[in-house]
């Protein structure tokens, strides 16, 4: 007795733990969930799903929202999707969007938009209600050198043809930037722009910005204008500083050459001085030697050494006049 019910309670185990992998392995609740919503699917097709490693609810549930709104798609449809790596719950949302909008949005070109890597429903949202784009603060300066600083709001609408290999925002803001940065930069002066604001946005206009770019551009509004700084007056002054500064280093220069010259002449001088000095040094010797050799006589040196000394008088005389004119008087 105490056998069999033991036997009994292990094949009630079992049971229950093979209803529970079954049940986990076959999602039964959302099979019922499907078929009262509408959505023919077999268990066959979910089981399938396992194997595939496809998560059901991810297609399943999806799938339900699209019957409800009156869109036509199957389970194949979403899977491949999924496998490829995109977000079925997105592009279910963006086309029940486009349907309630009357804007033509068919499953592949929704699904390419997702796995573009862009948010499919929100670029129906703002095909649907336009958006406005903030640029940061733009600095462009006139052609006096005053510059101005902007700021310009452009009103943008997605355009869903162009989302999959268009240009984003980014280069929406880029063109307008540089747009602005052209129409002052081409005014004479920064009191034009300032006084005339709308200038930019219709010369920004005509550019066409939005060419190859996912958004149409429908309005572009410069939210703030503000005077900078006068680029003019500084570069003028730099360039000041600069031609100084070259100035200088070539004063420097040429002075640093004078002085190098001036004591090459002083050395030469005191080469010269040095040879005289030689030269003199070898004078009572020639003298020495005439006499010895009897070509010089005692009567001629004595001579010599009076003119000499007359020399040096005549000299010294000569000095002192020079010096003091008033000794003479």
């Amino acid at each position: 007795m105490d056998s069999t019910l033991i036997g009994v309670i292990i094949v009630a185990l079992l049971v229950i733990v093979a209803l529970a992998l079954f049940l986990r392995f076959v999602p039964i609740g959302l099979w019922i969930s499907a078929y009262f919503s509408g959505v023919k699917i077999s268990i066959g097709t979910l089981v399938g799903m396992r194997f595939r490693r496809v998560k059901p609810n991810s297609i399943i549930n999806p799938l339900i929202k699209a019957t409800k709104a009156g869109l036509v798609l199957n389970t194949d449809q979403l899977e491949a999707h999924y496998l490829a790596g995109g977000s079925v719950d997105d592009v279910i949302d963006a086309l029940i969007a486009s349907q309630r909008a009357n804007i033509d949005l068919e499953f592949e070109e929704a699904a390419a938009i997702d796995l573009a890597g862009r948010n499919v429903f929100e670029a129906v949202q703002v095909s649907v209600t336009p958006k406005v784009i903030v640029t940061p603060n733009i600095s462009a300066v006139a052609k006096d050198g005053i510059e101005i600083i902007a700021k310009a709001k452009v009103t943008v609408r997605a355009n869903i043809e162009r989302l999959v290999g268009g240009a984003g925002e980014d280069t929406i803001i880029a063109r307008v930037g540089e747009g602005i940065v052209t129409t002052v930069g081409s005014a004479n002066e920064h009191k034009s722009v300032l006084e005339n604001p709308d200038s930019i946005t219709k010369t920004v206009l005509a550019k066409g910005l939005d060419s190859g770019t996912a958004f149409e551009i429908l309005s572009i509004d410069i939210a703030d204008l503000d005077v900078g700084r006068n680029i003019g007056a500084k570069l003028q002054r730099d360039q000041s500083d600069a031609d100084k500064n070259i100035a200088q280093a070539k004063a420097e220069e040429r002075r640093s050459m004078a002085v190098a010259e001036e004591q090459e002449m002083r050395a030469e001088v005191q080469k010269q001085r040095a040879k005289v000095v030689e030269a003199q040094a070898l004078v009572p010797q020639a003298i020495a030697q005439a006499l010895k050799d009897g070509n010089l006589g005692v009567l001629d040196y004595l001579k010599m050494q009076n003119l000499n000394a007359d020399t040096d008088m005549r000299q010294a005389i000569s000095g002192k006049d020079d010096n003091n004119p008033q000794d003479g008087e």
